[in-house]
């Protein structure tokens, strides 16, 4: 199953930009678009987007200045980048890579091609090809998406459905760091009325249910909430 998280198309080519969206949309994936680097920094700050797609060639502040920005902010660097550029030449691949995008395409393209390296690059990245319905263990915390379901050393859980959905996103993407505003825009949309106080009040009560399990969320000081990668212990 697709992540429904959203994928940024960053294009100021408007037939190019809704060739790509098209292809996305017919692969089960959501997009949103932004006409200049400038656009998609602020979207990022404020909604946060499963992978970007980020032409070079752009009004103002260009793609690779773009990729450099979100590869240094400690919110953004884990956000998947594929560069989509006419420069084919190795040397702007390379130096692409080295900003640290995941990948680059060289236009013209295939659609077909593009939602492939898409595809494999979220399957590299652990995101957007994971089964949400899947029930997962996490040492004595079991979560079952399907059934909504909360289970801590074999005995149920009662949890809201926001704490559920908060806990489900982060268990997912182990070891992400996802600011307050990301964490709503992914269970109820951008825009949505909720403030930052709230967030911090469903996971103080999500904490406490869960007990000793309460530590796998961790306060990221200054920058949000992150459910613990058991691999960098």
């Amino acid at each position: 199953m697709v992540d429904r998280q959203s994928i940024l198309v960053v294009e100021d080519d408007a037939s190019i930009m809704e060739l790509v969206r098209f292809n996305l949309r017919q692969a089960g994936f959501d997009s949103v678009a932004a006409g200049s680097g400038e656009e998609a920094l602020r979207f990022v700050a404020k909604s946060g987007v499963g992978l970007v797609i980020l032409d070079i060639m752009l009004p103002g502040m260009d793609g690779l200045a773009v990729c450099r920005v979100l590869k240094s902010d400690v919110v953004s660097r884990a956000i998947p980048v594929i560069i989509v550029s006419a420069r084919g030449e190795e040397a702007d691949v390379v130096r692409g890579l080295e900003l640290g995008a995941e990948d680059y395409i060289t236009k013209p393209f295939s659609p077909r091609v593009l939602v492939a390296r898409v595809k494999a690059v979220l399957r590299r990245s652990g995101v957007g090809v994971l089964d949400e319905q899947e029930p997962m263990t996490i040492e004595d915390v079991m979560i079952h998406p399907g059934k909504r379901e909360l289970r801590v050393g074999g005995a149920a859980i009662e949890v809201t459905a926001t704490e559920f959905d908060i806990l489900h996103y982060l268990a997912r993407r182990r070891g992400w760091v996802f600011t307050r505003s990301q964490l709503v825009s992914a269970m109820h949309g951008p825009d949505y009325p909720v403030t930052d106080r709230s967030i911090d009040v469903v996971i103080a009560g999500l904490r406490k249910k869960l007990g000793a399990g309460g530590d796998w969320i961790e306060t990221v000081r200054g920058v949000g909430y992150r459910f613990r990668d058991s691999s960098s212990d």
